[in-house]
């Protein structure tokens, strides 16, 4: 890939724009700054994405021009689901960026506890009752993860991350995946998805961490829920819509499974809504649910390893090195 002495990056969107001083100041090689915010014209972005090298930012809507330049094509987060090779100029690498893996492998973890534990209800149970009468460790017990069986669907870097905190836990631990492969430690058991109704069964929780696709959207459907244990636990942090919407409600609502934690959900706030409902189904009102606003990735150490990462592979491309996290070529 060959550069110009000073080449140039376009940090584009309130995504790439907005996190533009943190990814330079990490930067060690000499790039031209180029920066383009949602709700500008997007004419602007047109004529400075012809000149740009790399481009850092997230889904960017418009008929774009011709970039003959352009060569990475930097996503700072990790689903790509809206964009195809066809989308991107011709030989443009598109990558993505992970470093979300510890702080949601931490929020599955915490979630797993907490439902065994009851913290929060304990807590404000005491508050309201203190003793309630009773002599510690005569009141009310609570679970614990010993024992119990966690299956991962998806067997990625959120994957594997689960697996080894929830062994450390002495959980049984069994995964499936889309690629057929010996079964890797630490897990009890490993499978190809033709295998995910066994783990369903045999799993007191089901941690979803699929991405979006046409093979994953409405996977887990009322029949597949219904091959959960009936007091089974699913969390989903990949993609709301891996899980159907409705077949989720009804599943909670008439309790043919424990419960869920779910972190990814069915709508999102828009500049055009702000206040644009998680659902069209009042999940709210359920008492067998954790609802979390998208939010088991935030953490400012996970931001520190995203600017990182974006910065060494923008480096990378002005070396003349290989590039990491290539999610494929554009053909456009």
């Amino acid at each position: 890939m060959s550069l110009s002495s000073t080449p140039t990056v376009l940090f584009a969107g309130d995504m790439g724009a907005r996190q533009e001083p943190d990814i330079r100041e990490r930067m060690t090689t000499d790039w031209r700054i180029l920066k383009w915010s949602d709700g500008e014209d997007f004419a602007l972005f047109a004529e400075k994405l012809v000149e740009a090298d790399a481009i850092v930012g997230g889904r960017i809507r418009g008929d774009w021009p011709l970039a003959p330049n352009l060569k990475l094509y930097q996503v700072p987060f990790t689903g790509v689901e809206w964009i195809k090779p066809g989308d991107v100029t011709k030989g443009c690498m598109v990558c993505n960026t992970y470093e979300h893996e510890i702080t949601m492998a931490e929020y599955v973890i915490a979630g797993l506890l907490e439902w065994e534990i009851g913290m929060r209800a304990s807590d404000r149970h005491f508050r309201e009752k203190g003793w309630d009468r009773k002599m510690p460790g005569t009141g009310r017990s609570h679970g614990e993860l010993y024992g119990k069986t966690v299956g991962i669907v998806g067997y990625g870097h959120i994957g594997w991350e689960v697996a080894t905190r929830a062994k450390a836990f002495g959980m049984r631990v069994c995964a499936v995946s889309r690629t057929d492969r010996d079964t890797p430690a630490p897990l009890d058991w490993f499978g190809t998805m033709d295998e995910l109704d066994r783990l369903l069964g045999e799993s007191d929780f089901v941690v979803v961490t699929l991405p979006l696709a046409r093979e994953t959207r409405g996977l887990f459907d009322a029949e597949r829920l219904g091959e959960m244990k009936p007091d089974g636990v699913i969390i989903n942090v990949g993609r709301g819509m891996v899980i159907h919407e409705e077949s989720l409600y009804q599943a909670l609502s008439e309790r043919r499974i424990g419960g869920a934690i779910i972190d990814v959900w069915y709508g999102y706030p828009t500049l055009e809504n702000l206040d644009n409902p998680p659902s069209k189904f009042p999940f709210q009102d359920l008492d067998n649910i954790i609802m979390t606003p998208h939010n088991s990735a935030t953490t400012d150490a996970m931001r520190d390893r995203r600017f990182d990462f974006v910065a060494r592979n923008v480096d990378h491309l002005a070396r003349g090195e290989s590039l990491e996290n290539i999610c494929f070529e554009g053909t456009g």
